[in-house]
């Protein structure tokens, strides 16, 4: 028992802890959108675009998320500008977006000769290095991303499964599309310096796709994804503690791993669930 609660007698563990419980919840509110609607590469590239914003902000001594948030809603807007143009696949622009901003990022990073650590942090994270202010920006990020997630349910639903009754309700779906795009830079921003830019995908995408097999409605979805996503990140921060890994590339892992885990099992109960083929008559 004391392997199981030891790690956490530490503050600077139960802060991470707490960090990784809110993120989790952001992260299964706008992830579950993201994988129904299959938007996992606009999640990977606006990941990636926060570079430049956070690069500028660490040459020039500034809050690094501000420079996130600024980069966050570049990529919002361009993203949503893009997807209205009738000869341009959305796919295309968002990648022309990942790319630009992307190689943008790398220019600024390049001017610096002191910027390898920070670039660190960006692309990896540092969990253990949750502070107490972090934790009320993260609980502010999750009250938004709440309000956010319960006023615009209705139109989100309309717009993943019918886009076109969505037009019809008159729920405004380029609108509602926008405020989705605005939902998911938030999960990002809120967590990337959680678990960094290159793993924030794991918490994202991991937990909603291992609940999907197992819900019933997209509520459940969301509320199961973000236990998922708190036991990765109990489960990634104990195994991090004892076999000495990077704490959140740990709890990504984890979160993949319980992806393959809970798709597995899903595959053996409707294997087990088959009714039996009947028997053939042989001739006798």
């Amino acid at each position: 028992m004391e392997w199981l609660t030891a790690p956490f007698e530490v503050t600077f563990v139960q802060r991470a802890l707490w960090g990784g419980i809110l993120v989790s919840a952001i992260c299964a509110l706008a992830g579950t959108w993201v994988v129904l609607r299959g938007m996992a590469f606009l999640g990977d590239a606006m990941s990636h675009g926060l570079l430049p914003g956070v690069a500028l902000a660490a040459l020039f001594g500034g809050n690094l998320l501000v420079g996130a948030v600024a980069s966050a809603v570049v990529m919002t807007a361009g993203v949503t500008v893009l997807g209205r143009t009738p000869r341009l696949s959305q796919d295309t622009g968002i990648g022309l977006l990942f790319v630009g901003m992307l190689s943008l990022g790398v220019i600024i990073v390049s001017r610096s000769q002191s910027f390898a650590v920070d670039l660190t942090g960006f692309l990896f994270g540092d969990v253990l290095a949750v502070r107490e202010q972090d934790l009320f920006l993260l609980g502010a990020a999750l009250l938004v991303a709440l309000g956010v997630s319960a006023l615009g349910h209705r139109a989100f639903l309309a717009l993943t499964f019918d886009p076109r009754k969505a037009r019809t309700l008159g729920l405004r779906p380029r609108l509602a599309h926008a405020v989705l795009l605005a939902l998911l830079g938030l999960a990002i921003v809120a967590s990337f310096h959680i678990v960094g830019t290159l793993l924030v995908l794991g918490l994202l995408i991991a937990p909603p796709a291992a609940a999907l097999p197992w819900a019933r409605s997209v509520r459940g979805v969301m509320v199961l994804a973000a236990l998922i996503g708190i036991t990765a990140t109990f489960g990634g921060l104990l195994l991090s503690w004892h076999l000495s890994t990077a704490a959140g590339a740990t709890v990504a892992a984890l979160a993949v791993s319980l992806f393959f885990l809970s798709h597995l099992a899903s595959g053996l109960r409707h294997r087990r669930a088959r009714p039996a083929a009947p028997a053939v008559p042989t001739a006798n």
